[in-house]
């Protein structure tokens, strides 16, 4: 492990997140889920579907 991540786990470690931020990373990190498990399923409409350029 590199000195500058143990140096940057006691910086955390002395001055916790906020407990709004931590939130606000766990809501974008559960809309993610969201969009993926909807994709995955198979419910994402058609028009937002990226259409692949076949290779020649």
């Amino acid at each position: 492990m590199n000195l500058v991540w143990l140096m940057r786990m006691a910086k955390w470690a002395r001055n916790p997140p906020s407990p709004r931020q931590v939130k606000l990373v766990l809501g974008v990190l559960l809309a993610c889920l969201v969009l993926f498990g909807i994709e995955w399923a198979g419910y994402w409409p058609e028009a937002l579907q990226v259409n692949r350029i076949p290779k020649p």
